[in-house]
């Protein structure tokens, strides 16, 4: 027994379950959200090598320009004061030109990425002092932990596969490097920028690989990270629905309002059917807003009875119709229109009220109370306890 116990415990404490959508949500809040460092380096390296290769020899011959302008000064300026520094910052603001595109691709790159593994998050709660981050045996815990290890691999094999493409590279290119000694300057300097952007962009798409492996691992660690136990998961189920007697208490309450409010509306009824004493329901006809009568309120016993004191308090009609109050208590529902198979005999009853209603306003003969009210097979439920 006890044995069987411990394996228990031990199981309820193991993190197994899957993260709930309620941690996830405190994780994103505390800042925490899957990320790959890798992915950002290889899209903020490529979105930068194709913006130089775009910009081209544009941008190239205008880099060279500016460095010509800059080495060189006239003489007419050599003695003029302040003649350096407005050259300087004209140069300054063309160079700034010139590289504005590259820049602005860069930090494009740079916002865009969070977006493609696990979004933007902004929080202070980072930023909060944590003493337990200077601890130095949870930093080596950190360096040799499955996390380290997996950066340590990831590490080695960027810098080989760096250093494997770039050998590549060179060696494939190396005829055309050396020609490049017997060419002109200006055509020279050309072709080696075209070589050195062909470099980089076969060296950076080398690193798509890593990103490529880098961004399922982080997903996986980052999930692995807020797993949760089975008494995490039963206690967060406790707290989002609540204490059970502290939900019956406010079941109870809702119950009573909504009572207050139905009997709120019996002294606006029409009329009240009864069975006479188990039953009761309160019917509404307004042809402006419904075409055909709606309960305002119903109930039964105890409830029925407040109806029916309620009803005779504020002069609203009370009839008895045993099979019809039946048939309405157990077809109808609060504020909504009586079925259409009870049109036919709900009718005579809104017709005598109609008529009730004028013999009290003008005198004479009072109406006589319909009997023997019929409703179609299937809509009495029986008389029960009547």
């Amino acid at each position: 027994m006890g044995g069987g116990q411990g394996v228990a415990e031990d199981s309820d404490l193991e993190k197994s379950e899957s993260a709930s959508p309620r941690r996830l949500e405190q994780a994103r809040e505390e800042g925490q959200v899957p990320h790959s460092r890798e992915l950002a380096t290889f899209i903020s390296l490529m979105v930068g090598v194709v913006a130089l290769y775009v910009l081209g020899r544009w941008g190239g011959h205008r880099l060279m320009d500016i460095m010509k302008t800059g080495l060189s000064l006239p003489r007419s300026l050599a003695f003029e004061p302040g003649a350096m520094g407005r050259m300087l910052e004209n140069l300054a603001g063309d160079a700034l030109l010139t590289i504005a595109p590259l820049l602005i691709a860069t930090v494009v790159a740079a916002l865009v990425t969070p977006f493609l593994v696990g979004g933007w998050v902004f929080t202070t709660k980072v930023l909060r002092f944590d003493l337990t981050r200077l601890d130095p045996l949870q930093g080596l815990g950190r360096m040799f932990s499955t996390h380290g290890l997996v950066e340590l691999v990831k590490a080695t094999l960027k810098a080989v596969l760096v250093a494997v493409v770039g050998v590549w590279v060179v060696w494939r290119e190396r005829d055309h490097l050396f020609a490049l000694m017997h060419q002109p300057l200006a055509t020279s300097m050309d072709d080696f920028a075209s070589l050195v952007l062909l470099s980089a962009l076969l060296i950076v798409a080398s690193l798509a690989l890593i990103a490529a492996i880098d961004v399922p691992f982080q997903l996986w660690e980052y999930h692995r990270r807020l797993r949760m136990t089975k008494e995490e998961v039963r206690q967060e189920m406790k707290e989002q629905e609540g204490d059970p007697q502290i939900k019956a208490r406010i079941r109870a309450a809702q119950r009573e309002m909504s009572r207050r409010r139905m009997m709120s509306n019996v002294p606006t009824a029409d009329v009240v059917v009864t069975n006479p004493t188990h039953y009761a329901v309160a019917l509404k006809y307004d042809p402006e807003k419904a075409g055909a009568p709606i309960v305002v309120a119903k109930g039964m016993n105890a409830i029925a009875m407040n109806i029916r004191e309620l009803a005779r308090d504020n002069n609203v009609p009370v009839l008895e119709a045993p099979p019809l109050a039946r048939a309405l208590y157990a077809h109808c529902e609060l504020d909504e229109m009586i079925p259409s198979a009870l049109y036919t005999t709900v009718a005579e009853v809104m017709a005598w009220v109609m008529q009730l209603n004028h013999w009290l306003a003008e005198g004479g003969l009072p109406p006589e109370e319909p009997s023997g009210l019929a409703v179609p097979d299937g809509m009495d439920p029986g008389p029960g306890e009547d």
